[in-house]
C-alpha cells in the first residue's frame, strides 16, 4: 500500500501523528512518502506547502498501480489496507474522493489515486494548470467514514479517517474539538518508548558498559 501525506515545514508533528496512526493500524505493509516540496519538482504553494504537491502522486509512482495521499491534518483510527483496491476496482475512475459532508474545495484532501488514468497530471500542469478541479479524470466516490472533517462534518463515532480542517488539537484553539484526545493520545504513543533496560537489559552493550564504569 502506497501512501503519500502532504507535508508542511510549519508543523511536522502533524505528519509524524498522521504516520503513526497509519502504520500502527495496518495490517499489511505501508510505504509512506512524505511530500516534501523542497524535494519535488514544482515550487507551486497554496495555504500550505503541500496545496499542489498533491498532485504529484501518480507521476512519482510512474503512472503506475494505486496510491492513497491524504493531507498532513489526519488521524488514521482504521486498517488503511481496507483502501488498497486494485485498478480493476475503479472500474475506469482516475480517483476516488469523499463527497459526501465535505465541502468541493476539500475533495481531493483525501484522494485514491488510479494512477495509469492520471497521465495529465504532469509536474508542468500541476505547476501551471488547475489541477484542484479534478477535470483531469472520472471521480469515483468513497464512503463518507473515511474523510470525516471536524467540525463541519457533525458528529460521527464512527470516523475511519479524521480531518482536522481548523488545525491540529496541538493549538489552544482547537484542543477541545471531535477526536482531539484521540489526536493527543496518538502524538503520546508516537513518540513513547520502553526503558532502556528493557531493550539493552540482556545485550553486550549492558555488560560492557558495566565493564567499563
Amino acid at each position: 500500500m502506497r501512501v503519500f501525506i502532504g507535508y508542511d515545514a510549519r508543523q511536522p508533528v502533524a505528519f509524524n501523528v498522521l504516520a503513526h496512526s497509519i502504520m500502527s493500524r495496518a495490517s499489511k505493509p505501508v510505504s509512506i512518502t512524505r511530500l516534501d516540496i523542497s524535494q519535488l519538482p514544482i515550487t507551486r504553494q497554496g495555504l500550505t506547502e503541500f496545496t499542489f504537491t498533491r498532485y504529484l502522486v501518480p507521476y512519482l509512482c510512474n503512472y503506475e498501480g494505486v496510491a492513497l495521499f491524504l493531507d498532513a491534518d489526519m488521524l488514521c483510527l482504521t486498517d488503511i489496507s481496507d483502501l488498497d483496491l486494485s485498478e480493476d476496482q475503479f472500474q475506469g475512475n482516475s480517483v476516488a474522493v469523499v463527497k459526501e459532508g465535505v465541502e468541493r474545495f476539500e475533495w481531493p484532501s483525501m484522494m485514491l489515486f488510479n494512477n495509469p488514468l492520471c497521465k495529465s497530471l504532469t509536474p508542468e500542469f500541476i505547476e501551471q494548470g488547475a489541477p484542484q478541479k479534478l477535470e483531469w479524470g472520472k471521480v469515483a466516490e468513497l464512503p463518507k467514514d473515511y474523510n470525516h472533517i471536524v467540525p463541519y462534518s457533525g458528529k460521527n463515532p464512527n470516523a475511519k479517517i479524521v480531518h482536522f480542517t481548523q488545525g491540529i488539537p496541538c493549538f489552544k484553539e482547537t484542543e477541545d474539538c471531535e477526536y482531539s484526545k484521540q489526536w493527543r493520545d496518538e502524538l503520546k504513543e508516537s513518540v513513547s518508548s520502553c526503558t532502556w533496560q528493557d531493550i539493552m537489559g540482556k545485550s553486550v552493550h549492558k555488560e560492557r558498559m558495566i565493564k567499563s564504569a
